[in-house]
């Protein structure tokens, strides 16, 4: 991306972010009294409580990531996985324990059956 394309970049988004946030923190409010007030009988919320229940919701059922869950990079890892031949796949799995060790994620003592009692 070249610099006056970056430069547009961040100027739309420094506009467009805070409507956004707006305009969905306002909908998460008139959802909530809209509907939940009169079928559960709860109280209702302002919009920055809306925009708390909203930040909440994304902290535990999702990532700041961008991508959403987990699903839906699974079936795309699976179709990977079995258009690998034997040798990709052991040097696949290798190639993931290295990185766990290194990040302390040894690989715990296992007791081979019949050893030892």
């Amino acid at each position: 991306m070249n610099r006056s394309r970056r430069a547009r970049f961040i100027a739309l988004f420094i506009l467009v972010a805070p409507i956004a946030i707006l305009v969905v923190g306002g909908i998460v409010m008139l959802l909530w009294n809209n509907v939940l007030t009169p079928v559960l009988h709860v109280s209702t919320v302002t919009f920055w409580q809306g925009l708390g229940i909203l930040v909440l919701s994304k902290i535990l059922f999702s990532s700041f990531n961008g991508r959403g869950g987990s699903r839906r990079d699974y079936w795309k890892q699976r179709m990977m996985w079995n258009e690998m031949t034997p040798e990709q796949k052991e040097k696949f799995k290798e190639e993931w324990k290295d990185r766990c060790r290194r990040r302390g994620y040894g690989e715990a003592e296992v007791e081979q059956p019949g050893a030892g009692s």
